[in-house]
């Protein structure tokens, strides 16, 4: 794996930090195979409870794709009569995207700086994000002339409307870290000083619990959203089912009764 992305699993928590710092941690095309290949290994891999994802560095989290190497591939593209550059939604975009939103385990955003245009869409990816009070977010996309990808066109409206995700979208701007929090992008608000802290004992703490259960969480409200009332009651039973039947449950139960905190063992 390329050093523009680390890769790193302790104690049931992978931790994935894009580490082009110099460039607002930009997409590359070496980063973006990275930070696939990352965000694959961390979803597939059954002794991963829990995943970070996170960025080197102070002033950004991920601008995006990297506007320089894009110009280049753009007017290499032109010369060959061909559209390889715009393959790179489903190369490396969308298999990230289902990577992060389709893992059966947390994922844990923290954002220390700029998230725009994918990194936005990255961030959105995300169970739960905690952004540093120096954050700030921008859609990005129509400024570049392009409309969303990275999972934006599904994510940003679930997380604050499709009125306002309209908005954003059309009219891109710096949303504020306290702005962020308000629309509900941010889930918790820190001190840019305390972020990576707060970060992983959040993920770490997800990371010792009831993997099973977070999974069947996590699927349960992707499919509420895009499905009716009674197929949502059918999908909770056999969620339920799968949960009651994890050993964590019986750990859970025991532990309740027994007034100790559970041990889960993330089965």
């Amino acid at each position: 794996m390329a050093d523009t992305v680390l890769y790193e699993v302790s104690d049931g928590l992978a931790t994935i930090t894009l580490n082009r710092p110099e460039a607002m941690n930009a997409m590359n095309i070496e980063t973006k195979v990275a930070l696939r290949d990352a965000a694959q290994a961390a979803a597939a891999d059954g002794g991963v409870r829990a995943i970070l994802i996170t960025a080197a560095g102070d002033r950004a989290f991920c601008v995006g794709q990297d506007l320089k190497e894009h110009i280049g591939l753009l007017a290499a593209d032109k010369e060959s009569g061909s559209r390889h550059t715009m393959s790179t939604v489903r190369e490396h975009y969308n298999p990230i995207v289902r990577a992060l939103t389709g893992a059966p385990k947390p994922v844990v955003a923290a954002v220390n700086g700029v998230a725009a245009g994918a990194g936005f869409g990255f961030a959105l990816c995300a169970d739960y994000r905690i952004v540093a009070d120096t954050a700030a977010f921008n859609t990005s996309f129509a400024g570049v002339a392009l409309t969303a990808d990275s999972g934006m066109s599904w994510n940003l409206p679930r997380v604050i409307g499709p009125g306002r995700a309209a908005d954003l979208l059309l009219f891109p701007r710096s949303i504020t870290a306290q702005e962020a929090l308000e629309l509900g992008i941010a889930n918790r608000l820190v001190p840019s000083s305390e972020l990576r802290g707060e970060a992983e004992k959040v993920a770490r703490a997800l990371a010792a619990g009831p993997t099973v259960a977070y999974a069947a969480l996590k699927e349960a409200v992707a499919y509420g959203l895009t499905h009716s009332l009674d197929e949502t009651l059918e999908k909770e039973d056999e969620l339920q089912a799968r949960a009651g039947a994890s050993e964590d449950h019986v750990i859970a139960v025991q532990a309740f009764v027994n007034k100790e905190k559970p041990k889960y063992l993330g089965r």
